[in-house]
């Protein structure tokens, strides 16, 4: 079956081949250390986790996923100077705050380079756009920019003309509204240490220039796909381009953009009033639920958070996670209905139908599908918890179980109810089946 991919750039399905046979780079747009993770960065951390699991475990690809670090922007010093941090310690901790989330979602990855570590890369880039004729220092300044009319191609990421774009105020020796900075000389008041020594004086990279040095260091002067929230869109990853093609890399040959999350048919916002921190998602439900409910929606379309989904994850997981602590099988066939969802851009919805009827089938007694349910649990990071059962609950499980099991007999309904609910204050899930009641430690 053929892998097809959505391109945003071409804004077209096309068949995925990879530059190098058998090997996928894959480069998502990671987090500015400014302040703690929101939804969003999650939502794409996630999207972007199951999309590598898939190139790896549905097609045998060799994937290398880095996810950089913007450890260096104008909002960092401007939060750690209200905070009365250095800068650097500030980032430092938002970003072991990031990992820390990352991690017990199950989206953590191995390649995180941080843009402090590649300012050399970024100064050489910068020398030859100036060298190609695609940039320029201010007068009596160290600000460079990138000269957006020299490059015909600027706007063909989101498929804009130039004078119909929005711009910046014309500033600091910015010629044009729609140039941008590649190198800015330091503010009033910003410490030394947040500037380097460059051929245009002091100072420090504009956040665009930033993500094209990272990626050639990390791929050369082509990979595969470039990911990243919707929002991103524009201007970054429009900039990213248009430097990076006018330096004469060829960059990313696939664009993939995952969408926003909102809150009942609404933006979140600040102005709104109806921001959900990270903390009260957690609040509502296991991290498993919360990757559940962020991978559950196609990585394309909205996701809307309204009250209970966190719950609704909860017992989708559940019941998958129950279903392979009882029926312990090692990965085995995907279902052909399955891979063709997962090929189908990634049509994680669809997917999910697949293995939700599996989990019912088995549920009903089908043992057939225990080795295919555990396969498509790894390739959505719903694996079952590996938990330790010490003998003497086990013993009050069991005992408690056989109680309930002469109440129901006896159609002592109260009882029975009262023996789930103590259950339950065990951290143990009871599941009645064909083949009697099973029960399981709560992930």
């Amino acid at each position: 079956m053929a892998l097809s991919v959505f391109d945003s750039k071409s804004a077209s399905v096309r068949v995925f081949e990879p530059l190098n046979p058998g090997k996928v780079g894959i480069y998502v747009c990671g987090p500015t250390v400014q302040s703690a993770p929101h939804v969003g960065h999650l939502r794409s951390a996630v999207a972007f986790d199951i999309i590598a699991n898939w190139l790896r475990i549905g097609h045998g690809f060799d994937v290398k996923l880095v996810r950089n670090v913007t450890d260096i922007d104008d909002k960092i010093l401007v939060n750690a100077k209200e905070q009365g941090k250095d800068w650097r310690e500030l980032a430092l901790d938002v970003e072991a705050i990031f990992n820390s989330v990352y991690d017990s979602i199950g989206a953590g990855v191995e390649h995180r380079p941080h843009a402090t570590e590649h300012i050399g890369g970024m100064i050489s880039l910068i020398k030859e756009l100036i060298g190609r004729g695609h940039a320029y220092q201010a007068a009596g300044s160290a600000n460079v920019f990138f000269d957006t009319a020299s490059w015909a191609g600027y706007g063909e990421l989101t498929r804009q003309k130039l004078e119909n774009m929005e711009g910046e105020a014309i500033g600091g020796g910015r010629r044009a509204a729609h140039d941008f900075a590649l190198w800015k000389a330091p503010k009033v008041g910003e410490p030394d240490t947040a500037a380097w020594d460059s051929p245009w004086g002091r100072g420090r990279p504009g956040w665009h220039i930033e993500c094209s040095a990272m990626t050639f260091a990390e791929f050369g002067e082509a990979f595969d796909i470039h990911g990243g929230g919707l929002d991103l869109r524009f201007p970054h990853h429009e900039n990213e381009l248009a430097q990076s093609r006018a330096a004469g890399y060829a960059f990313a040959n696939y664009w993939m953009h995952n969408g926003l999350v909102t809150v009942s048919g609404q933006k979140m916002s600040k102005s709104l009033g109806n921001g959900v921190s990270v903390e009260e998602f957690f609040e509502q439900g296991s991290p498993a639920a919360v990757r559940y409910w962020l991978g559950s929606a196609h990585y394309r379309s909205t996701l809307d958070y309204s009250a209970g989904a966190i719950a609704d994850a909860e017992a989708a997981v559940s019941r998958i996670r129950n279903y392979l602590t009882r029926n312990k099988a090692n990965a085995g066939v995907i279902p052909v209905a399955f891979a063709e969802a997962m090929d189908s851009d990634f049509n994680v919805p669809a997917a999910l139908g697949v293995l939700h009827d599996a989990v019912r089938a088995g549920n009903s007694g089908d043992e057939s599908v225990a080795a295919s349910v555990a396969a498509m649990a790894v390739v959505l990071g719903i694996e079952a918890p590996v938990a330790e059962v010490n003998h003497e609950l086990a013993a009050k499980v069991e005992g408690l179980l056989e109680q309930r099991n002469a109440a129901r007999a006896n159609k002592d309904f109260t009882r029975s109810d009262s023996i789930r609910e103590e259950l339950n204050q065990l951290g143990v899930t009871i599941e009645d089946t064909a083949n009697g009641t099973t029960w399981s430690i709560n992930g």
